[in-house]
């Protein structure tokens, strides 16, 4: 295979011929100085030379051999040298690709910017405008145009330049001049960070440089100048329009090659469980992402508690984010700078940062699955892994010695007030006997104990664990009563035992007696059980009891789950009372109680999913329009006790859009003692109707 001609001594260069490298496509590299071959990896297939060229020269190196190209990978700023190249490759045919490095405009009718640029076209009219200025100087352009500035005196020794540390480069430096204090000599690239302490070192108050782009490292030394507020001098690119993209010159070699040459980015990212804090709680694995990560996402809290472990290897950028909305815009600028970059290295390491485990209530599958749409739109090869960590919850119940293999656990962080969460807490202590509960805070601790209290449950034992694995860690147990007097702020767990545990009914089971009457109408038992189980109820149904009386059936249907929701329409007194009373009795918070008229109360409900109806008032057909607005898919079950309400059922369904109608008409005796005898007694006949809205 012919070999590629590559002119090189930029980063464009060094990374295009490690490309071709990985290809396995041979190329002859020339760089100009002992320093340009110093910092070129040996690879495979790749012969380097070393020494400056004139137009004679590279003419005669072009002929010695019939090569594929010749690519111009010289800086933007050796403009000399890339004429001669690109006549020299004419004279030898041999086809030229210039690789044009992405600085921005040139400074040809560039406007100065308004913050604190100016934009010069020669180093010599720099120069010039710097004299009439006062402070030390930072001089980023390089040995080769050094003498232009230390022409006067004044100027002179206000400079503090920074050359590469090359024997050549010193002694330039020192030909011109200039005193070793004055000398920075180091490789770069430069960090915006270390841009920054050069100035404040050096009490830099004017920084001039090259406009050289991403690669060049323009970016953070503006960047770094903003930020100290000095004034930046900048001579502008001299480079025209004429050129390829480092993404083009591949494409040009690939298609002489037939060898594909695209630059490929490779991201890791770690969606890392960190534990409990303590880096004792975090795997191996774990442990070592952290240390390889190039960027680093999480909670402020977590990135203050690794931030020592994770800064002592290496330069580790850390945002304090964790949601896809903040961290997906800093992943593509990231991508974008790579590619801008050229970047062929090693893979990209990123991690993420969770409290505990990923599996456990975490934010993390939320941003892996938003993780796996974003890459699809990414031409970089990115792998995503998940890495588990040591849950609250484990931790805790070994601090307690409980085991939790078989208890309930829930999360109420984050998710309000009592209102939000209170039904399925106290079902879940009700019904279980360990509950492991994680919290916001010590506002929560504090209702958990109240809810205990005003449902007497007070036998119930609470061990509460704070700021695990911390050094303020405890694990305490508290009865109720103590619970609602905590006041110290932080982080909170809590487990409930409850060795006095109900056993939950699966099915309406609840008798007549049961419930506290009063003089107001109640759906018989029999009745009840049948209706609640013809509504079909599925977890966090949103259920209307309209012409509530009592509220048994409210009271049946909210036994079911604490996910169901039962607003209790009433407009009586007396039968809003009862409902109060009853829902205290069986103690169920998510039955909402709502006095007025139907269809009027509807109004400032949530779309119900369900609706029971058992009295309308007289206004059924109100009703059933004004729920279909609400819903247009949802289920309905009403109970009649008089033809006249059927033939009424029997006219609206004629022209209201209703699928899956079913009528039951109830004929029901139950029988009572009569002496040492059983007698049947007939309740009243009842229909039950139901059916689902049709969606239309």
């Amino acid at each position: 295979m012919k070999r590629i001609l590559i002119f090189s001594g930029t980063t464009e260069g060094r990374r295009l011929t490690e490309i071709l490298a990985n290809a396995g496509v041979p190329s002859a590299v020339c760089v100009a100085t002992e320093y340009g071959s110093e910092v070129m990896d040996p690879l495979s297939g790749i012969e380097l030379y070393q020494g400056r060229m004139d137009l004679n020269a590279m003419e005669n190196f072009m002929r010695q051999e019939d090569f594929l190209a010749v690519v111009d990978a010289t800086h933007p700023f050796a403009t000399e040298v890339s004429r001669n190249l690109k006549m020299s490759a004419s004279m030898a045919r041999i086809p030229y690709l210039r690789l044009k490095r992405e600085t921005g405009q040139n400074a040809e009718g560039r406007e100065n910017s308004p913050f604190l640029q100016c934009y010069f076209g020669t180093n010599e009219s720099c120069a010039k405008a710097l004299l009439s200025t006062e402070g030390n100087i930072l001089l980023t352009t390089g040995s080769k145009e050094l003498l232009t500035y230390c022409k006067e005196a004044s100027l002179k020794e206000r400079l503090y330049v920074r050359v590469l540390p090359s024997e050549e480069s010193i002694a330039v430096c020192r030909a011109a001049g200039l005193k070793g204090k004055q000398i920075i000599a180091m490789q770069g690239p430069f960090s915006e960070e270390m841009n920054l302490a050069l100035i404040r070192q050096y009490e830099i108050c004017h920084l001039v440089t090259k406009e050289t782009g991403t690669t060049g490292g323009f970016p953070e030394k503006v960047s770094a100048a903003k930020q100290a507020g000095i004034r930046v001098h900048v001579i502008g690119n001299p480079e025209k329009q004429d050129g390829l993209s480092f993404q083009e010159v591949c494409d040009k070699l690939s298609s002489l090659t037939g060898i594909s040459l695209s630059p490929n980015i490779h991201l890791h990212i770690s969606l890392i469980g960190i534990g409990m804090g303590d880096s004792g709680t975090r795997t191996q694995l774990a442990e070592k992402r952290i240390q390889e990560a190039d960027y680093l996402f999480g909670a402020k809290r977590l990135l203050c508690g690794i931030k020592e472990q994770y800064t002592n290897k290496k330069q580790t950028a850390a945002y304090p984010y964790y949601t896809a909305k903040d961290i997906l815009p800093v992943l593509t600028d990231i991508l974008k700078e790579k590619e801008m970059q050229c970047y062929c290295g090693k893979n990209i390491q990123a991690a993420v940062l969770f409290s505990g485990d990923t599996g456990f209530y975490s934010g993390s599958w939320n941003l892996y699955k938003e993780l796996e749409e974003w890459k699809k739109g990414q031409e970089a090869d990115i792998s995503i892994q998940v890495l588990p960590g040591i849950s609250s919850v484990s931790y805790f119940a070994a601090a307690c010695k409980i085991s939790w293999q078989d208890a309930v656990i829930r999360s109420i962080h984050g998710k309000g007030g009592r209102k939000n969460w209170e039904a399925e807490v106290l079902s879940d202590i009700r019904y279980h006997e360990k509950l492991f509960l994680l919290v916001s805070g010590v506002s929560d601790v504090r209702e958990v104990g109240r809810i205990l209290v005003e449902n007497h449950l007070p036998g119930c034992r609470i061990f509460v664990g704070f700021q695990l694995s911390y050094p303020e860690e405890t694990v305490t147990e508290y009865n109720p009563v103590q619970c609602t007097k905590l006041k110290e702020e932080g982080l909170y767990i809590l487990a409930v035992l409850n060795p006095h545990c109900e056993q939950k009914y699966l099915s309406p089971a609840r008798p007549d007696e049961a419930f506290v009457r009063g003089k107001v109408p109640m759906t018989k038992e029999t009745v009840r059980k049948l209706a609640v189980c013809t509504l079909k109820l599925t977890e966090h149904a949103i259920v209307y009891d309209i012409g509530s009386g009592t509220g048994s059936v409210a009271m049946e249907i909210a036994e079911r789950s604490e996910t169901i929701q039962v607003y209790a329409l009433e407009q009586k007194d007396e039968g809003v009372e009862l409902i109060r009373q009853n829902r205290e009795k069986f103690a169920l918070p998510n039955v909402h109680i709502v006095k007025g008229q139907a269809p009027e109360c509807f109004e400032n409900l949530p779309a119900p999913t369900h609706a029971f109806i058992g009295g309308s008032g007289g206004r059924l057909e109100e009703i059933l329009r004004k729920l279909y607005e609400k819903n247009r898919n949802m289920r309905i079950v009403m109970t009649a006790v008089t033809l006249e309400t059927m033939g009424k059922i029997a006219e609206i369904r004629k022209y209201m859009p209703i699928k899956e109608e079913e009528i039951l008409h109830l004929q029901v005796s139950k029988s009572r003692f009569a002496g040492s005898s059983h007698l049947m007694q007939a309740e009243n006949p009842i229909y039950i109707c139901s059916f689902d809205f049709s969606g239309e």
